[in-house]
């Protein structure tokens, strides 16, 4: 309470000292009026207060929790196991008791297969006698042949690490999906903070590239990287339909996978059955990609089955993906935890809402109307009165009696104009309900910037803190958000980014909370076909027609 009067302005109180009536309001509850008469200390009497109904109160209307959260599973269905030192990564085993939403459960597949992962992981992981003999063969120029590779030999995929934090995780999610599609040890490429943003995801070992890694300067490879699939493929160094001089050689020590936007046709022969069979005799595989390929595993026949299998609801595979490999370090732990805390724990509806625009959309007043009539048109905030509407005492007073407590609302935005607005509009105008809204915006720090500690830290923690909230809206097309809902396990309301005649449609809702694989193939290896259209789970996405996301409703 000391805290609660600090804040209100005044010094502490102190006992031996007389005091007048204190009136303090609150901003966030129902008025509230504390009175003191007489000598603090032993003989102070405290008057009942609103407080109660930030603590405890009733929660009259639950409607848009989809999944309300009767308990915490730690372990999110078998998805993540037990045996980690809690200490060094905190957020791993506390993080289900900061969603309401308790999220998809993994299939029993999907559990089994993680865990067999883990172990190949550890046997074949950076220390092992196995990883030294993979590096030593990386060093001779050649791939074992395969009359000579054991049954037992260890194969690597290098996940190159590049782009803004977004593009970073959804590139690892997918570069971890193939390795164990293809049994392959996944190692990250540590630079850009991955070491020191997430914890590592397996036990007894560690996913991050040794720095003694032999392939000097793999993170300059490109397109004039001479060991590229798509090029060795186009040179015909490579042939799926095998021949004498492709059978005499042995497979090359390594191959670089290019999967950048600017992509050859000869390097998307990556999501083929044929290339996937050529790629299966090459030990190490460098894998280069900022986006979300996820989507297009979903085209390479081989891998159907095995998909069906390991993630019966389509749309719920990054979901399950993310909450298995990203778990905030204990630092970013932190700002997540005490952020909630004081923001959103207290709340009866928390929303989220990420907004991304370019640099000349910083104060759009156009894009602040789009927010505003999502947000009231969807039902997710309350609509706000006109300035010459009178405020709605009766209600209001009845919203107090019940004990309904606010929303909270949280905001990120590189700037804070957006913030400011919404705050602004919801402090000076009532709400036809009477509801009370609070909004908050966690930084802004103006621009995004790579390769800055504290910046990808906070980028880290409030992607996290979006994942927390009931409702979700998100800017169409931004990486950001799409971590956001498929940890939080939401299927957002969309942003749209503006058109080039400067108008926008208005948002909706998205067909699933799957992230959207931007740069897709547009064949399906025999023939040119719409990659949307090939197998039913695998649709162009709302926010980039071009693009490709999976859904778990076929008659999208």
């Amino acid at each position: 309470m000391t805290k609660a009067l600090q804040a209100a302005g005044g010094k502490p109180w102190r006992p031996g000292k007389m005091s007048t009536v204190l009136v303090a309001v609150l901003m966030t509850m129902p008025p509230l009026v504390v009175i003191f008469s007489g000598r603090i200390g032993d003989q102070a009497m405290w008057i009942k207060t609103a407080v109660d109904g930030i603590r405890g109160g009733t929660d009259d209307d639950v409607s848009f929790m989809k999944h309300p959260t009767t308990s915490h599973d730690k372990l999110l269905g078998g998805l993540l196991v037990d045996g980690f030192d809690q200490e060094s990564c905190h957020s791993r085993y506390q993080s289900a008791a900061y969603r309401r939403n308790a999220g998809r459960r993994p299939s029993e597949h999907l559990v089994s297969k993680l865990r067999r992962h883990e172990d190949l992981q550890r046997r074949c992981g950076p220390g092992t006698a196995a990883y030294s003999a993979a590096v030593e063969q990386l060093k001779s120029g050649k791939s074992p042949a395969a009359a000579e590779a054991s049954p037992e030999a260890c194969r690597y995929l290098v996940s190159i690490s590049y782009r803004g934090l977004g593009n970073r995780i959804l590139a690892a999610a997918s570069a971890f999906l193939y390795a164990m599609l293809t049994d392959r040890v996944l190692l990250v490429d540590p630079s850009n903070e991955m070491g020191e943003l997430f914890c590592e995801p397996f036990a007894g070992t560690t996913w991050l590239l040794p720095p003694e890694f032999p392939l000097v300067g793999y993170q300059g490879f490109y397109l004039h990287t001479a060991e590229r699939y798509g090029k060795m493929r186009e040179d015909r160094v490579l042939r799926p339909d095998g021949g004498e001089a492709a059978a005499a050689a042995p497979p090359p020590a390594f191959a670089y996978i290019h999967l950048d936007y600017n992509q050859t046709d000869y390097d998307k022969l990556f999501f083929c059955d044929e290339d996937q069979r050529l790629l299966s005799s090459i030990q190490w595989l460098v894998m280069r990609t900022d986006s979300y390929i996820v989507p297009g595993l979903f085209l390479v026949d081989a891998f159907q089955d095995e998909l069906a299998a390991l993630f019966p609801e389509r749309d719920a595979v990054f979901h399950h993906l993310g909450r298995y490999l990203f778990h905030p370090t204990n630092h970013v732990w932190g700002l997540v935890t005490r952020y909630y805390r004081g923001h959103l724990a207290w709340a009866r509806r928390r929303v989220g809402i990420q907004v991304r625009v370019s640099s000349w959309e910083w104060e759009s007043p156009e894009i602040l109307r789009t927010i505003t009539s999502c947000t009231q048109d969807e039902g997710l905030l309350p609509r706000v009165l006109d300035d010459t509407d009178q405020e709605p005492p009766a209600t209001a007073a009845a919203s107090a009696r019940r004990g309904l407590r606010p929303s909270a609302v949280v905001i990120t935005s590189l700037k804070s104009w957006y913030y400011e607005k919404m705050k602004g509009m919801y402090w000076e105008r009532a709400t036809e309900s009477g509801e009370v809204v609070v909004f908050d915006q966690p930084s802004h720090e103006e621009q995004q910037m790579y390769g800055v500690r504290a910046h990808e830290r906070k980028a880290w923690a409030e992607m996290y803190l979006l994942s927390t909230t009931d409702v979700l809206v998100t800017t169409g097309k931004s990486t950001f958000g799409y971590v956001a809902q498929g940890l939080g396990g939401l299927t957002p309301w969309v942003l749209p980014r503006r058109e080039v005649n400067g108008t926008a449609p208005p948002c909706r809702r998205d067909m699933s909370m799957e992230p959207c694989f931007h740069v897709a193939p547009l064949y399906d290896c025999k023939r040119w076909e719409d990659a949307g259209k090939i197998v039913p789970h695998v649709r162009h996405c709302h926010d980039m027609p071009a693009g490709l996301k999976l859904v778990d409703r076929t008659e999208w």
